[in-house]
C-alpha cells in the first residue's frame, strides 16, 4: 500500500473500500466505515530465511493437552493442541468464562497457564474461583488491555493462555479504539504469531451480535483455528458448546454442560437427559434418534395443531429450521393430501438442543400427523429418515449407531428409511417404510389397535 494511500473498513463486517462510504454495500449497516491506519510500510531487506521439512517429519503429531473435561476435551477433538488459537462466542452470561476458568484450573496443575481479563476486576474472577472451588490453583491471573504489555510480560514457557476478551485488548501502534475492525485484527494478529513461534495455546473469548454471530469482522474466524460457540438458554440450566470450525478434529462436534452452583458439570449421557421429562402416550410427541458429532443423542420432537384464526396461519419453530418445515408440510398435503393451510402449526425440540441435520424429517412428520389426528405414538417407538419432495424416504448415515443408541434407552420399536433396513442389527423391531404414505398407514394400524 502506497504511503499516502487510504483504506476504509467497515466494523460490522470487515469489508474494504477505497473512500469512506454512509452506508456499507456487503451488510448494509449506516455509519459503520472507518479509516484503517497504516502502520509503516515493510522493510526492503530481509534477515532471516524460510526453514524447510519433509512430510514425514510433520506427520508426527502434537501431544494434545487433556483438561479432564470429557465434554470440553470432546469439542476440541480429544484435548488443546499446542500453538493453536480458539475463539470461543456466546451470549453474555451464558457461562463463557466460567467454563475457561475450570479448564485452566484444570490445566494448571500440569501447565503454566495465565489468565487475562479486560472486562472484570481481579477481585471478581478471585470471588468466582472461590465459588467455583479453584482458588487454590496455579492460575496467574492479570487484568490488562494493552496487548503489547501483556505479550511483553508473558514468559516463552507459557504453556496456555487465556484473553477474555478480544474486544477489549488494544494495540497502541494502531490509532483507533479498542473494539474496532482495526484494534481487533491486530491484536488477533499478534495473539496468533505469539502462539505460533511460543507453541502456546491461546483462548480467545468474543463478543456475540443480536444475530448470535461473533462481533468484530468475519476474518477474525479466518485467522484462527478453532472456533466454538457456547449455547444455552437464560431459563435453563443446560448449556451446549458446539464446534462450528476445526483444523485439529471435528467440526460438528458438541459438549453438553449443566450449570450448577459450584461451575459447569459434564452431562455424560445427553439422551437420558433429553428424555427424563418426557410425557409419554401422549399425541404429538416422536422419539428422533440423531447424531451429533461423534455420537448418537435421543430428542424429543413435540408438535400441535390447531385451527387458526388468521388469514395466514402461525408457523412457529423452536431447535429446527423454519423452512425445512414448510417443505414437510407441502409434501404432507402434495403427497398425502392432508392439509394444514387452515391450522397453526408449532414444532419444538425438547431440551433446547438445535438439530440441524435432515434425517430428523421423519420424526418431525410423524409429530405432525400425529398432533393432526390425535393418534398417539408409543412411548417405544423412535425414528429418523430424511424425507424427499418427491415422498419418498431417503437412507442416512450412521444407521447402526441410532439403532445401538435407542436400544440402550429401552425402544422396541425404530422407524428406518427402507434402505437402511437391517433386521439383523439387535432385538429391536425396525419398521422399513418407502414412502411417507407407509407412515401414514403405519400411524392409523396402530391407532386403530391402540
Amino acid at each position: 500500500m502506497a504511503k499516502n494511500e487510504k483504506i476504509f473498513y467497515c466494523e460490522a463486517c470487515g469489508a474494504r473500500y477505497p473512500k469512506w462510504l454512509g452506508r456499507c454495500e456487503d451488510c448494509g449497516q449506516w455509519n459503520s466505515i472507518v479509516e484503517d491506519v497504516h502502520c509503516g510500510g515493510v522493510s526492503g531487506e530481509v534477515s532471516s530465511t524460510v526453514e524447510f521439512t519433509d512430510l514425514k517429519h510433520s506427520q508426527t503429531q502434537k501431544n494434545r493437552m487433556m483438561s479432564n473435561n470429557v465434554e470440553f476435551d470432546r469439542v476440541l477433538g480429544g484435548g488443546a493442541v499446542p500453538g493453536s488459537v480458539v475463539l470461543i462466542g456466546g451470549d453474555p452470561g451464558i457461562g463463557k468464562s466460567t467454563l475457561l476458568l475450570q479448564i485452566v484450573a484444570a490445566l494448571s496443575q500440569d501447565y503454566n497457564c495465565v489468565y487475562i481479563s479486560g472486562e472484570e476486576s481481579s477481585e471478581q474472577i478471585c470471588s468466582r474461583a472461590e465459588r467455583l472451588g479453584v482458588s487454590n490453583s496455579n492460575v496467574k491471573l492479570a487484568c490488562e488491555t494493552n496487548i503489547g504489555a501483556i505479550l511483553k510480560s508473558i514468559n516463552k514457557d507459557v504453556d496456555f493462555l487465556v484473553i477474555d476478551s478480544i474486544q477489549t485488548l488494544f494495540s497502541p501502534t494502531v490509532e483507533s479504539i479498542p473494539g474496532t475492525v482495526t484494534q481487533i485484527r491486530a491484536c488477533a494478529y499478534e495473539l496468533i504469531h505469539f502462539a505460533k513461534t511460543t507453541n502456546t495455546t491461546v483462548f480467545l473469548v468474543g463478543h456475540v451480535t443480536k444475530d448470535g454471530a461473533i462481533a468484530g469482522p468475519k476474518i477474525l474466524e479466518h485467522m484462527v483455528d478453532t472456533v466454538l460457540y457456547f449455547e444455552g438458554e437464560r431459563g435453563n440450566s443446560y448449556r451446549i458448546l458446539r464446534a462450528v470450525k476445526n483444523r485439529y478434529g471435528p467440526c460438528d462436534e458438541l459438549g453438553i454442560f449443566e450449570m450448577q452452583s459450584r461451575g459447569l458439570a459434564c452431562v455424560l449421557n445427553p439422551s437420558v437427559l433429553f428424555l427424563t421429562q418426557r410425557e409419554k402416550n401422549v399425541p404429538g410427541t416422536t422419539v428422533f434418534a440423531g447424531i451429533e458429532g461423534s455420537r448418537p443423542i435421543l430428542v424429543e420432537v413435540q408438535a400441535l395443531v390447531s385451527r387458526s384464526y388468521f388469514t395466514a396461519p402461525r408457523r412457529t419453530v423452536v431447535g429446527w429450521d423454519l423452512n425445512r418445515l414448510f417443505a414437510i408440510l407441502a409434501v404432507l398435503e402434495s403427497k398425502c393430501k392432508i392439509s394444514f393451510s387452515d391450522k397453526d402449526v408449532y414444532l419444538n425440540i425438547a431440551g433446547g438442543l438445535k438439530i440441524s441435520e435432515p434425517a430428523g424429517d421423519l420424526a418431525v412428520a410423524l409429530s405432525l400427523l400425529s398432533a393432526n389426528s390425535g393418534c398417539m405414538i408409543t412411548d417405544e417407538t423412535c425414528a429418523f429418515g430424511e424425507i424427499g419432495l418427491t415422498g419418498e424416504i431417503r437412507s442416512v448415515a450412521r444407521c447402526a449407531e441410532r439403532i445401538k443408541e435407542a436400544e440402550k434407552l429401552g425402544f422396541k420399536n425404530i422407524i428406518v428409511p427402507y434402505a437402511n433396513n437391517a433386521s439383523s442389527l439387535g432385538s429391536v423391531n425396525l419398521i422399513p417404510v418407502k414412502k411417507l404414505t407407509d407412515v401414514i398407514e403405519i400411524l392409523g394400524t396402530r391407532s386403530r389397535n391402540g
